[in-house]
């Protein structure tokens, strides 16, 4: 059973990885279900407070996977018009898989700036602000997976 576990962990954890980049697998919460599932096993523990930390890190990284494109674009200059139109760009995007949801926050974030009155090119750099945002959390997902990763091969050998 422990050899099953561990497979089936491995495999959460290579899922979890290519969900970073694969915006219709929820990558941390995958590779934290593999972490959970070598825990389970008599080869791997894990401490209590290991599992709740990162359990802790992965809401985390899902709550800002949603809220960095929206800081990207608030920091590129954005308006209210922009950041309201970056995140209902996201939610819209999130029904466009794959490419969805790396436009829908660009898009949303351009066309409310030009409603709101903008000129073009300010409008271009607050969607290109929401971009930078979205490649940050991808770049912070890919991390937090690589340490979980990391941790399950230390734990085994």
């Amino acid at each position: 059973m422990d050899i099953f576990l561990l497979i089936l962990g491995a495999l959460c954890l290579l899922t979890g990885l290519a969900g970073c980049i694969l915006p219709m697998l929820p990558g941390p919460p995958l590779a934290y279900a593999g972490l959970l599932l070598a825990h389970f096993t008599d080869r791997v523990q894990f401490s209590t407070a290991q599992l709740l930390v990162w359990l802790g890190l992965v809401i985390v990284i899902q709550v800002l996977d949603y809220v960095v494109p929206l800081l990207g674009a608030k920091y590129s200059g954005s308006s209210k018009w922009g950041t309201r139109g970056c995140l209902v760009g996201t939610v819209v995007g999130l029904f466009f898989l794959p490419w969805g949801i790396i436009l829908g926050p660009f898009i949303g974030a351009v066309v409310g700036e030009l409603l709101g009155g903008r000129e073009t090119a300010q409008a271009l750099k607050s969607g290109l602000g929401s971009v930078v945002g979205f490649l940050l959390g991808t770049v912070a997902k890919c991390i937090v997976c690589g340490y979980f990763i990391w941790q399950f091969a230390a734990a085994l050998f």
